[in-house]
């Protein structure tokens, strides 16, 4: 007979199974700012949002982004490419493309060996989509290591470097179907040490064996005729009103050449992180680096590709825009690597991160490489040398 003690043991409720901590996120979707990695890749994390078709262990799209790049790159499961890109995927790069899954794993190896001590560290992921008709993820990587073996940059010598790269992704039930990626080879290259012009030709060189060619096609764009540049942005890509606000600022400064726009878009204390992990600040910093860009390609026409913008919790909202630039290489500019003026055609890739708070832009982050440019310029003059058996027949 149980006595009045073990009674009350046995009508006791059970004690309820303690609510799991998320935060910093508190049941939305992540965001990477102020979390540390372990926060990022939580374990046994309720899915937050639809995500039909992914794997179990992801609970919203940022997890999936960061995640699996930790993984394949970090954990060196380099084998995940294969469940998380499709057999045909297109990978596009500032130097050339990528077709199918092989040669992505091909890739993604052959960088390991190179530098087998870098580790990518994710700062920002910005995004937009949902699991039915797709996701589309902007990824910026603060990427830094040592060079300690031999691979495609030359004998090993040791050296650290720290780079940026953005890796914009659609993907589609756990596979990534299409990617852009724009990584600073530069910066690597001048933190290891390494002559720019001598790798710039190498790569050149491998490209023109190839049968590639970089030439000039005519026009970029950027008018019709004699008519000025198209007076208002095409906004078709934009979702919000922000993003409205972002194409059209853009294509004032940098089609219509009105680069005192700066001035209304920028906070007086911005930080501008960009190409060869300059860190600068203030709006005649980011006046000055966007002056130096267009004057080396005067004529080039800004095309956004994408964009696409997430509430931070830091305040405010962050912004990411995808866009390519097609010009000449025509004037001098703050390209230093570029030399005098080739009047070679050039296409720069480029992603952009904007933070913008209290109706100014606070934060950019800008990634382009200045040695995809470089290459493009080698290749086009190599082209143009005669060849061998034209100098004996003359």
């Amino acid at each position: 007979m149980a006595t009045q003690d073990d009674t009350a043991a046995l009508t006791k409720p059970a004690k309820a199974a303690p609510k799991r901590d998320d935060a910093p996120h508190n049941g939305q979707v992540m965001n990477v700012e102020r979390a540390d990695f372990t926060d990022l890749v939580p374990e046994g994390r309720a899915p937050v949002q639809g995500m039909d078709g992914f794997d179990p262990c992801y609970s919203d799209i940022v997890d999936y982004i960061i995640r699996c790049t930790h993984k394949i790159w970090d954990e060196r499961d380099v084998g995940l490419i294969y469940t998380h890109y499709t057999h045909n995927i297109v990978l596009y790069l500032p130097t050339g493309t990528i077709y199918n899954r092989e040669d992505v794993v091909r890739d993604t190896i052959q960088r390991l060996v190179s530098l087998p001590e870098r580790r990518g560290n994710a700062t920002h992921v910005i995004w937009n989509g949902d699991d039915k008709d797709g996701f589309y993820t902007s990824h910026l990587v603060t990427g830094s290591g040592r060079y300690s073996q031999n691979g495609h940059y030359g004998p090993a010598n040791g050296r650290t470097f720290v780079s940026r790269t953005v890796a914009d992704c659609m993907i589609h039930r756990n596979k990534i179907y299409r990617e852009w990626v724009v990584s600073d080879q530069m910066a690597i290259i001048q933190q290891l040490g390494l002559d720019p012009q001598a790798y710039a030709e190498k790569v050149a060189r491998s490209k023109l064996s190839q049968g590639l060619t970089q030439l000039d096609i005519g026009e970029t764009g950027l008018m019709l005729g004699q008519y000025p540049p198209a007076e208002k942005a095409d906004l078709s890509i934009a979702g919000t009103d922000l993003e409205r606000q972002t194409l059209s600022w853009l294509h004032e400064v940098f089609n219509r050449k009105m680069f005192g726009k700066i001035r209304d878009v920028y906070a007086p204390t911005v930080m501008w992180h960009g190409p060869l992990m300059k860190e600068l600040y203030g709006i005649a910093s980011v006046m000055h680096q966007t002056i130096g860009l267009i004057g080396a390609f005067p004529d080039a026409v800004f095309a956004p590709q994408h964009i696409c913008s997430t509430p931070c919790n830091e305040g405010g909202t962050k912004v990411a825009v995808r866009w390519v630039m097609e010009g000449h290489h025509l004037g001098f500019g703050g390209l230093e690597s570029l030399g005098d003026p080739t009047g070679k055609r050039v296409q720069v890739m480029g992603m952009s991160h904007y933070h913008y708070k209290d109706g100014k832009i606070v934060d950019e982050w800008c990634v382009y490489d200045e040695l995809a440019l470089l290459v493009q310029i080698k290749l086009a003059q190599l082209a143009d040398a005669p060849a061998v058996s034209d100098i004996q027949q003359a």
